[in-house]
């Protein structure tokens, strides 16, 4: 298993797409889109979470694994009332396999980890109304 340092470097290194209407949004760990702070103010939106299944703890997966254990988390998150959006993770470097996500908004961060943590991964990128996305892992450590 990657460690946090590694895993932190990995997550820094990634674009994360969401597809909203309209188009599809790249956010990046730190970084404001006023794109996508608009999208977020436009339809009220305080909270929100980009969440995936896929690779748990940053080891890779078969496709059909990543396949069925998204799945299950999108159908969590419908069974929880939540209505996600798509998404895609994209390793900066092309050395990684490009992960489904769900871009969920107004979820609240501590619902969004426990998801997160019942999937098996380390960390969720997450922000508020501002649109800035920050990383938080799912241990609690380092979160602001």
């Amino acid at each position: 298993m990657p460690t946090r340092s590694e895993l932190a470097a990995a997550f820094g290194a990634t674009t994360y797409r969401v597809f909203l209407p309209g188009g599809a949004l790249d956010l990046r760990l730190g970084q404001a889109s006023a794109e996508f702070s608009a999208w977020l103010a436009d339809n009220g939106i305080e909270r929100w979470a980009i969440l995936t299944a896929w690779n748990p703890g940053g080891e890779r997966r078969s496709p059909a694994d990543n396949a069925a254990r998204q799945s299950a988390l999108e159908v969590a998150l419908l069974e929880k009332g939540r209505e996600p959006y798509a998404g895609e993770n994209v390793a900066d470097a092309g050395d990684w396999p490009v992960e489904e996500t769900c871009f969920v908004p107004g979820i609240a961060g501590g619902e969004a980890l426990a998801l997160a943590a019942a999937f098996g991964q380390a960390a969720i990128v997450a922000g508020d109304g501002s649109g800035l996305p920050r990383l938080m892992w799912t241990d609690g450590g380092d979160n602001d």
